[in-house]
């Protein structure tokens, strides 16, 4: 990630490099991880977010050997990836937006199908929205 491609004013990460058309695209950045970043990237104004002399490329390629050494560390289950927080994103995004159109656009998928197998609703999302009624829809139901 360079910090050319971060918008600190609209508070979005523009993605440059991908597979698809649909990759390239916008990511939202919440206040947490726009303090984050800022505080990464100090008065700098380009370059690598995250920049390592050690590697060839100059900037880290992937934070998964970080995130095993945490995990361990923290005592969680090697089921638990880095990637899961892909799929918890997707999730949670959809379940608090219900907007599949953007959690799409936002995640770079073109197709629905592949846009779900990020979705993982929980079954109390789904009881609570059973349970839920107004008053008029329960006086009806009973007619």
């Amino acid at each position: 990630m360079r910090i050319e491609n971060l918008d600190w004013e609209n508070r979005v990460i523009f993605v440059p490099d991908s597979k698809t058309a649909e990759g390239r695209r916008l990511v939202p950045m919440s206040r947490r991880v726009t303090e984050l970043l800022r505080a990464r990237c100090g008065t700098r104004s380009e370059g690598w977010v995250f920049p390592s002399s050690r590697a060839a490329s100059g900037h880290l390629r992937s934070i998964d050997r970080l995130f095993r050494k945490a995990r361990c560390k923290a005592g969680l289950p090697k089921e638990l990836v880095l990637y899961c927080a892909r799929h918890d994103c997707g999730t949670r995004v959809l379940t608090r937006t219900g907007n599949l159109a953007a959690v799409m656009r936002t995640m770079g998928h073109r197709d629905v199908k592949t846009a779900m197998q990020y979705q993982h609703p929980e079954i109390e999302a789904v009881r609570a929205a059973l349970d839920y009624a107004a008053p008029n829809d329960i006086a009806e139901t009973r007619v």
